[in-house]
């Protein structure tokens, strides 16, 4: 690893963003490891400041967190896959499109909808036989793209619209595994990954293009007889976040594009983080038998061998305990980043306005600093005594503060329950005889198929 000379006020540089591009988990670590809470590198033209103390990391997200926006370079990256979204948008206009979705995300809807997450989750199941071999990714992120259609945007898809989200997920991944080389070649090339790339979100965009034209022609199209736009009649159900956002359009809140900004990041934001979290879930039960062995016994006394519900989800306390230990060691986000609206000082040095601020998931939550034998999978980490010993910021895969993740209960609901549905009739085997490989991109994502074994309970 080149090393250039000590920046301004001493931060340690490296000039070789190469190094990142070819193992960005190994690159933040060795950093890490030889400079400590804060270490100045470039990333293509721009300078980056990664920050890995958690008390830095909680200025930046909580505590001064007018200080900092979403930075520039993800708007120019990501603006042609999810626009305006709630991802990418920044100040006024973000909390004005937080306020509006919020409604879909409140705790008492989303209880209502762990039937159907059990429901999509046992159709699944139908299709396992004891014996087969999966690609346990590939079967999960097929799953959470079902729920959470169902669930944000009130449809269903059928097997040819899941096939086609799937095959043109590859494409949209792959412009975001950090490349040096792309940062030079300009979006308009006539390039085989550029052409790959707008092909696949011109073939989302007709997926969620048909969706809300079904939905449109339904009852989302008409007002209550009375006059009254029906999403503010007292009795009308909780409204899943298309519903929410066709009701804005009819009042001239919102417009054609932030519908399409908003239901693009939902579709994809929305299922890949979870599906992500079971991958490796899965994977880490089949490396563990008596921790897959515990979960399986709560399982089994908790639901009794019946179709898991919502309430029983705050029952199964271990399963919640196995699923941070999964997110700690593999954080589908593994990275995060901040620009500062102004200059700020971040553990001791003086971080310009403009630059890049990165908060890394990998690296916080494998620190020896936080976590005795952090390469240990140990759920009980998570134990009450155990877990208020730790900074706050030693652990945050879904962000924080006002911009923390708007889907986090949906998420964990969502992961228990599929948990739950599964180890009620299967173990799943890992088949491979060396440990898989990480690649990242916007989240972190194994490189080879996920090949697991089922065996029937």
């Amino acid at each position: 690893m080149s090393i250039q000379p000590p920046g301004p006020k001493g931060v340690p540089v490296f000039g070789n963003s190469g190094q990142y591009s070819k193992d960005p988990f190994s690159f933040m670590t060795a950093c890490a490891e030889a400079y400590g809470d804060v270490v100045k590198f470039d990333l293509g033209p721009m300078p980056v400041y990664m920050l890995t103390n958690p008390e830095d990391i909680e200025r930046v997200l909580v505590s001064e967190d007018a200080k900092f926006r979403k930075p520039r370079f993800q708007d120019d990256a990501m603006g042609d896959l999810l626009g305006n979204g709630l991802l990418l948008s920044d100040g006024a206009e973000w909390r004005k499109q937080r306020e509006l979705a919020q409604p879909a995300f409140n705790p008492a809807r989303i209880a209502t909808l762990g039937g159907m997450m059990s429901e999509k989750t046992t159709a699944m199941l139908d299709d396992w036989q004891d014996g087969d071999l999966v690609d346990i990714q590939l079967e999960m992120a097929r799953l959470t793209v079902r729920i959470i259609v169902d669930a944000m945007l009130g449809a269903s898809l059928d097997e040819e619209r899941i096939r086609t989200v799937q095959e043109n997920l590859e494409p949209l991944g792959a412009r975001f595994e950090p490349d040096p080389l792309r940062v030079i070649v300009p979006d308009w090339a006539p390039t085989r990954e550029n052409r790959d790339y707008k092909g696949a979100i011109e073939t989302i965009e007709r997926v969620i293009d048909d969706i809300v034209a079904e939905r449109r022609g339904s009852e989302f199209g008409a007002s209550d007889h009375d006059g009254r736009d029906s999403a503010d009649a007292v009795d009308d159900p909780p409204m899943d976040l298309l519903s929410i956002i066709l009701r804005a359009q009819q009042r001239g809140e919102q417009t054609d594009q932030q519908l399409r900004d908003e239901m693009m990041t939902m579709l994809l934001a929305g299922h890949d983080t979870t599906a992500l979290t079971l991958t490796y879930f899965w994977y880490l039960l089949s490396q563990h038998p008596d921790v897959e062995a515990k979960v399986q016994q709560e399982v089994d006394e908790v639901l009794g061998g019946e179709t898991p519900a919502a309430a029983d989800a705050r029952q199964m306390t271990y399963t919640d305990r196995v699923l941070h230990e999964t997110m700690r060691l593999y954080p589908p986000v593994y990275t995060m980043f901040r620009e500062p609206r102004v200059d700020v000082r971040l553990g001791g040095y003086r971080v310009p306005e403009g630059s890049g601020v990165m908060l890394p998931q990998w690296v916080v939550h494998r620190s020896p600093r936080w976590y005795d034998d952090p390469e240990t999978f140990d759920p009980d980490r998570w134990l009450p005594e155990r877990r208020n010993q730790r900074p706050r910021f030693s652990y945050f895969p879904f962000g924080g503060g006002p911009r923390h993740c708007i889907g986090k209960q949906f998420s964990m609901l969502e992961a228990k329950l599929i948990v739950g549905t599964v180890a009620q009739q299967f173990e799943l085997d890992y088949t491979r005889d060396e440990p898989f490989s990480l690649r990242g991109s916007l989240t972190m994502h194994p490189r080879e198929p996920m090949a697991m074994r089922l065996r029937s309970r």
